[in-house]
């Protein structure tokens, strides 16, 4: 077994580095103006190729047992690796067409989001804007091995970090412009670059005939070792760089952020008990200050909250002139959820290792690369989007005629982000039961708040309450057919959108209701085929009235509640009359 000499020593110094970045920047120059007329083509997305066989796939791990000194660089480098998989992710490479990690990529500066990560430079590890990016090239370079694509140019690092790839020589360094990595296959290929709660992934894709297969280049003679520890734990303390690395890199472990939306106070509760000093909550406004009670959200002591106030006053604006229903309101609330994941994306630190995600931004996070290296939670508000998509799909077969039930449809990418981001998930927390049903073990059921009772009153007709506007996804189609035969039964109901010239309760005697009618209300009912909060509903039963329910409704179990399994006319006239039944009277013994 091979020995290393012990790492050399030396001290740089300030004249020592300048001179580095004089050299550095000759090269750059040269090979920038060498390559005006023949530099190799930036490649762009695609999808053709997506479905194609992986013929290679490298992985590495991102973190390692690391000490709270040494943890700010490393998490650096996994936000600077985040940043580049952007650039790689799903490109495309025509047969013959050189690949060119530099030319894919372009420079890394802080405007772009990249940040100091650990790099290796004149022997030492140094923090670095865009450092860390080795272990990237390093994997490129491995999976074009195995997949046979030529190699025009890498590079092996001059020193070796003990347990690292250039002892077996398969790394391969990069520095802008002139140290590159470049290659090219005979068939079309795609690469993929992932990153996990724990590990870079790089694959290579090609639908064509095997690549030219070349062998791997011979072992080199192992270079100079370089020291294992970095700016901030080498120990060098008369070293220039060490003062700045350090007052720039306190030691931590990181931390974890929310990233929240509109409060459930379910959501406030679980968040308050999983949060930890020096955890961040990322919120739209400061609900109280702005007197909005749907972001009163209470981060408890010791927890930092950040806001988003001018993008969230932006899209409360924009949502205020849009129209009730239809598409362009479905469109435009994607939107200004993207939009706030734009804000919270940039908002969050490198050293941020945990996640907490309102589930309406957690497709557009995950589009964004923001989720990778990190393992995150959702706050589970509705179906994901290819289920609920499927229930409203099943309920326009039902009734076609319905102006509402197949006015839109999401995004077919979105609906695929949204589905894996889900499968990623380390939890996902609801307390929605029929959601916890749809995910099983994965889901972490917390309990619904249940409100203050009412204070009842005397009901002088049989009064149905239906909490939600007359619309075929709350059921109300299947509501009208079940109180056609019975005439004697008045509806309120709470909401106002309709169905339009296809209004299921033409021919049902229903007014206008409100919250305070609910009190005098012999039966609440909510037949919905989507329904996401139905706080009505829990009022009822803390209230002791009936609740006639689909599962879909997500209650819990209550001696009130009687449970339908789907939206079925007959059921629900068969129960209804059950529960307006009057109670016969009390035998009284002789």
């Amino acid at each position: 077994m091979s020995h290393h000499p012990a790492p050399e020593r030396h001290v740089p110094g300030p004249l020592q580095a300048l001179a580095f970045q004089f050299k550095s920047r000759v090269f750059q120059l040269k090979r920038g103006v060498g390559e005006i007329s023949s530099r190799p083509p930036r490649h762009g997305r695609a999808s053709a190729l997506a479905d194609s066989p992986v013929i290679a796939e490298k992985s590495a791990p991102l973190w390692r047992e690391i000490t709270p000194a040494e943890f700010p660089l490393t998490a650096g480098k996994v936000e600077n690796l985040r940043c580049a998989a952007r650039a790689f992710h799903g490109v495309e490479i025509p047969a013959g067409k050189v690949f060119s990690f530099w030319r894919q990529l372009g420079r890394t500066t802080k405007g772009k989001g990249f940040t100091a990560g650990r790099e290796l430079r004149e022997g030492c590890l140094v923090p670095a804007i865009g450092g860390g990016l080795c272990q990237l090239s390093g994997l490129l370079y491995q999976a074009a091995l195995e997949a046979g694509l030529e190699i025009v140019e890498r590079h092996g690092h001059s020193r070796v970090v003990p347990g690292s790839w250039a002892e077996q020589n398969l790394d391969a360094t990069v520095f802008w412009n002139y140290v590159d990595l470049r290659f090219r296959g005979t068939s079309a290929w795609r690469v993929e670059v992932e990153l996990t709660a724990a590990d870079l992934v790089v694959r290579i894709r090609s639908a064509g005939a095997a690549m030219t297969k070349t062998a791997a280049p011979p072992a080199e003679a192992i270079p100079r070792p370089a020291p294992s520890g970095d700016c901030l734990t080498c120990g060098m303390l008369s070293c220039f760089r060490h003062p700045a690395a350090t007052a720039a890199h306190a030691p931590s472990m990181g931390h974890s952020a929310f990233l929240l939306d509109a409060r459930w106070p379910e959501f406030d509760r679980w968040c308050r008990s999983h949060s930890r000093e020096g955890d961040r909550w990322l919120v739209p406004l400061d609900g109280r200050r702005w007197k909005k009670a749907n972001y009163k959200w209470s981060p408890p002591p010791g927890v930092t909250t950040e806001r988003a106030t001018l993008q969230a006053l932006l899209r409360s604006w924009q949502q205020r002139r849009l129209p009730g229903q239809g598409a362009k309101r479905q469109l435009a609330l994607l939107e200004g959820d993207a939009a706030l994941a734009r804000r919270y994306a940039k908002m969050l630190s490198p050293e941020c290792r945990h996640l907490v995600v309102a589930q309406n931004l957690l497709p557009h996070l995950w589009q964004a690369g923001v989720l990778g290296g990190r393992s995150f939670d959702v706050l589970m508000q509705r179906w994901p989007m290819d289920e609920l998509q499927r229930r409203l799909d099943v309920a326009k077969e039902k009734h076609p005629h319905s102006t509402t039930l197949g006015d839109f449809r999401a995004d077919p990418e979105l609906v695929r982000a949204e589905r894996e981001a889900l499968a990623a998930a380390a939890r996902l927390v609801t307390p929605h039961r029929a959601i916890a049903r749809h995910f099983g073990a994965r889901a972490w059921l917390i309990d619904w708040d249940m409100p203050q009772p009412l204070e009842l009153q005397p009901a002088e007709k049989d009064t149905v309450f239906f909490p939600a506007s007359r619309l075929g996804r709350k059921g109300a189609f299947e509501l009208a057919a079940a109180l056609l035969d019975e005439p004697l039964v008045e509806v309120k109901c709470f909401g106002r959108a309709t169905e339009g010239a296809a209004d299921p309760f033409k021919e049902i005697a229903c007014s206008p209701g409100t919250a305070a009618d609910l009190a005098a209300a012999r039966v609440l009912i909510l037949p919905a085929w989507i329904e996401h909060q139905p706080r009505l509903a829990l009022q009822a039963l803390a209230s002791g009235i009936p609740v006639i329910a689909t599962e879909a409704c997500g209650l819990p179990e209550h001696p009130h509640l009687h449970t339908l399994s789907s939206p079925d006319p007959a059921a629900m006239r068969m129960v209804l009359r059950a529960v307006l039944q009057p109670a016969p009277p009390a035998c009284v013994a002789s």
